[in-house]
């Protein structure tokens, strides 16, 4: 099961035997005995391919849920920079490797603006998981009053919340508890990848 598991998301990357290999640091041979069902990685090399194929280590061992190949809407543009109106017309779409169940949790958008460079450039994509909640250093989209979106590192302080940028030209914005609520300042997603422009 897992050789074939690999062997599939292997090709839905467009990566060789010899690329996955070269960065795993094994011989090409035995990757494709992985592949054969006739050996299996141990447990470190096991996390790498993970991470590698952006799935979880019970996935490619049979004990989590399905996943497979789904394409995502892109919903417009988030301004990395100042917040800007988030426009849901979709844009194109994006393939993901997701279960059925997370399939509906899961958009992406593109990125308009500077602030988030260098990590993030203007026309690259990000894919974003739907939840209202982060932890203090999340890079996540927020929605500043009732129609503007940013994506914006979030901290939070006993004194408010900040949306940092990660380029230093820009200002942190910053928002007191009372603005946070009554501006309102909401999370919608939290960024899971990004996906750059060459």
């Amino acid at each position: 099961m897992f050789g074939e598991k690999l062997k599939n998301l292997r090709k839905q990357e467009h990566i060789s035997q010899q690329r996955l290999a070269d960065m795993l640091g094994v011989c090409q041979s035995t990757v494709a005995m992985w592949e054969k069902g006739k050996n299996s990685p141990e447990f470190e090399t096991l996390i790498s391919i993970a991470k590698i194929f952006s799935v979880s280590c019970d996935y490619l061992t049979g004990t989590g849920n399905e996943k497979t190949a789904f394409s995502i809407p892109v919903l417009g543009y988030v301004r990395a920079g100042l917040p800007t109106e988030a426009v849901e017309d979709i844009m194109g779409y994006e393939d993901v490797v997701l279960s059925e169940n997370e399939r509906s949790e899961h958009f992406a958008l593109r990125i308009k603006g500077d602030s988030m460079a260098p990590r993030m450039m203007e026309g690259d994509t990000v894919i974003v998981k739907k939840q209202a909640e982060a932890v203090s250093g999340d890079i996540c989209v927020a929605l500043v009053g009732n129609a503007d979106a940013t994506v914006k590192k979030v901290i939070f302080r006993d004194t408010g919340l900040i949306l940092m940028p990660l380029n230093s030209a820009y200002d942190p914005l910053f928002f007191t508890p009372d603005e946070v609520e009554n501006t309102p300042v909401t999370i919608i997603g939290k960024v899971v990848e990004l996906r750059a422009r060459i």
